[in-house]
């Protein structure tokens, strides 16, 4: 950990000593951090999932929730886990994790899945697996969402109905609408408040999945049944992937314009191409680029109204029989190999960073205008609410995916409607907070410009430091 954070420091160091005209900053503080339970809350979420395989060990990771600051945590429910015999339910393995996860200020929301294999046309439980499909088995799925909705609603205000349909082929939109509205009545008929979330869509290209379980949502009179659509979609540079998120909400919100968008699984493997399975596996990567990635991919999101969960709090031990073997190292927590965590990533950090400071109290503001001198960049205005009213900028660039070394692009940025008294820049991976020379910004009426600002390629701040208190 030790050598991981002084990489991340000399990477700041050459950041400021970048471009032909350096700005001499002199750092002021530190980023705060704060426990969920001091947080009111917020849209964050990290994630919990694989404990219905157990691939991960919640006893072991616990401890860190509190501290990460994320308000919720997503969990997969596990039917072949919870009935090994026809009839029969134990949940004590989840027992031991919702109510905790609860009484720690970290509310889960939770996947209803996978197949269940003691049942003829039951499914797999695993990953890709098929849903349910014989009569028994749908009868024995009806029966199990039952009893797990009934015995944890009181912990759980939001239930995903299941997780990634599109990568079995053998699905269709169609066939997904039928099996969706049928668990969902049953959860609102228990739960009459809770919050349905479809579809956990793998891929965010396949519109003709989505339009066909939107069009038998819509011809069966249940859009009234889906709040929030998740959506995956992993690529190398998470800016590239938001032209089809927009065509994705575009199409959705012609059936219903307030469903609410969630990503709802990204993240970032920490170690070289040959070590980590999954999702982005074709790229050599270190906990470095991990933290620039997911800061990326939350910030990216944040910025554009979208509800986000980070993949995952632990790395991922894939048994043989899955989809997949191996050790997924997209979790914030690095593991032993007996699934017990060694100790937390700069990933961890940064995301701590993150859920302290973008809170219910500090919302994306369009009134504050950004432009820049750059090329290939994402920045968002954010204001205090409450009264407050101090404005905050992120901003990062973004031709390429996170680098583990990077030459800082010196821009000009002018931000219009707002007051800085103390204009600081702070850096969301270390946590640290530098004072901006008076030399190298200028105030006129509500505008500010400053100059030689080292703008890198993961998300940094500029704001008046009584924001940062």
């Amino acid at each position: 950990m030790k050598k991981a954070f002084i990489l991340s420091a000399y990477l700041f160091l050459s950041i400021l000593t970048s471009g032909q005209s350096t700005p001499d900053f002199k750092e002021t503080g530190q980023l705060k951090t704060r426990d969920t339970k001091d947080i009111q809350s917020s849209t964050w979420s990290i994630g919990g999932e694989t404990l219905d395989r157990d691939y991960t060990d919640y006893q072991s990771y616990k401890k860190y929730l509190g501290p990460l600051g994320a308000k919720r945590i997503r969990l997969q429910g596990g039917w072949a886990k919870c009935e090994k015999t026809k009839g029969r339910y134990d949940f004590a393995w989840l027992d031991a994790v919702i109510p905790d996860a609860a009484s720690r200020g970290v509310y889960p929301w939770v996947e209803l899945s996978y197949g269940n294999p003691i049942y003829e046309g039951g499914g797999e439980a695993k990953l890709a697996g098929h849903i349910p499909t014989s009569e028994e088995a749908l009868t024995a799925w009806d029966n199990w969402v039952q009893a797990i909705v009934t015995r944890y609603r009181q912990y759980v205000p939001e239930w995903e109905i299941w997780n990634e349909p599109d990568l079995n082929k053998a699905h269709t939109g169609k066939e997904l609408g039928a099996f969706y509205v049928r668990t969902a009545k049953i959860v609102r008929t228990i739960q009459p408040d809770a919050r349905l979330i479809a579809l956990g869509m793998a891929s965010v290209t396949r519109l003709e999945f989505i339009k066909e379980f939107m069009d038998y949502l819509r011809d069966n009179d249940a859009l009234g049944y889906i709040d929030i659509l998740t959506y995956h979609g992993y690529a190398a540079n998470p800016s590239t992937s938001y032209p089809q998120i927009d065509k994705m909400r575009e199409l959705v919100w012609q059936y219903k314009p307030n469903i609410i968008f969630m990503q709802g699984e990204n993240g970032a493997p920490s170690t070289p191409k040959a070590i980590t399975i999954g999702a982005l596996r074709d790229y050599d990567w270190s906990e470095l680029t991990q933290a620039k990635w997911d800061l990326r991919r939350m910030l990216g999101d944040h910025g554009r109204g979208i509800a986000t969960n980070l993949f995952t709090i632990s790395d991922i031990h894939y048994a043989p029989g899955d989809h997949m073997v191996g050790v997924n190292t997209k979790g914030i927590l690095k593991t032993n190999p007996d699934k017990t965590i060694d100790r937390p990533k700069l990933a961890y950090k940064a995301a701590q960073h993150v859920f302290s400071l973008f809170d219910n109290q500090l919302l994306p503001d369009s009134t504050v205008r950004i432009t820049s001198s750059g090329q290939n960049q994402s920045y968002f205005g954010y204001r205090q609410v409450g009264g407050k009213q101090g404005a905050l900028v992120t901003i990062w660039q973004t031709e390429a995916r996170p680098a583990d070394t990077y030459d800082a692009k010196n821009v000009e940025l002018r931000i219009e409607g707002v007051r800085f008294q103390h204009p600081v820049f702070a850096d969301l991976i270390t946590g640290k907070i530098y004072k901006i020379p008076k030399k190298n910004y200028s105030k006129k009426g509500n505008a500010y410009t400053f100059k030689q600002l080292p703008i890198p390629d993961y998300p940094v701040i500029i704001t008046d430091r009584r924001v940062l208190n």
